[in-house]
């Protein structure tokens, strides 16, 4: 017990920007592993976007947010919490409206977001959102309330070595990647407003206007109809969402440099 006890101490951790205590039981080591192998057999497994134009503005949105967060994070000592980070945006050509972004700052965007994104500006609102979830570890966080759940007090270090194709299920889980499993985790509701408050800074620092995610966002509710898009499944209700924008902003227009 005092073992375990002295594990889940060493295991908290403090998101930047909002301080959030959060429990993040596997080594981000084994994290990007698992993300980057992941990621490759995603691209390997799905169609890239032909569209150079539209591939290119990903890239280019990414670039600039995951820069300004670099800068930033160096800037005020936290450099060490991303840097093993690999960026990488690509646009998968699927009409689902929908992104996501792996530990390490593997992002995919599908085609099927852009007639919602509109502009570069909208594109930067997905992105932002995306790549907080990556330096917030909600990944991490919410892999460790699953395992948790499914294997108790068992010690990370002898799952990970003794029962890899089971944790890897869990991740697979946790990402959504893979057609084969029935289920995936979802993001708490305090993941997404938190993934929501630091993508209005994140995409504040790149130069963007953070006041057009509330825009966005609108945009995305009346997009979904009767049925919300994957991207919204798991997300706050529109009217919880757009309040606590407007909440966050007055926060975020502080990093806003155009």
């Amino acid at each position: 017990m005092i073992a375990f006890l002295a594990f889940f101490g060493y295991s908290c951790s403090t998101v930047p920007i909002t301080g959030r205590r959060q429990l993040n039981m596997l080594p981000e080591s084994e994290m990007l592993a698992m993300s980057f192998s992941q990621y490759n057999q995603f691209l390997k497994e799905n169609q890239l976007s032909g569209d150079k134009d539209k591939a290119e503005l990903v890239k280019r949105v990414g670039g600039r947010i995951a820069a300004a967060v670099e800068s930033y994070f160096s800037e005020h000592g936290m450099k060490k919490r991303i840097e093993d980070f690999a960026w990488e945006f690509n646009l998968v050509d699927d009409d689902t409206p929908n992104a996501w972004c792996m530990p390490g700052g593997k992002v995919v965007v599908y085609s099927g977001i852009l007639p919602v994104t509109q502009n570069e500006t909208g594109l930067a609102v997905v992105m932002g959102h995306e790549i907080a979830h990556a330096v917030a570890r909600h990944g991490n966080e919410r892999m460790s309330q699953e395992l948790t759940v499914q294997l108790g007090g068992t010690a990370v270090s002898i799952l990970t070595e003794e029962k890899p194709e089971q944790t890897k299920n869990i991740f697979m889980a946790a990402y959504g990647v893979g057609s084969q499993l029935a289920y995936t985790l979802p993001y708490s509701r305090t993941h997404e407003s938190e993934a929501d408050q630091l993508g209005l800074i994140f995409m504040a620092m790149a130069g963007y206007n953070p006041e057009e995610a509330v825009e966005f966002w609108q945009r995305m509710a009346n997009n979904g109809g009767q049925n919300p898009p994957e991207f919204l499944s798991t997300h706050p209700s529109d009217e919880t969402r757009i309040r606590k924008l407007h909440e966050f902003m007055p926060e975020a227009k502080k990093y806003y440099k155009k």
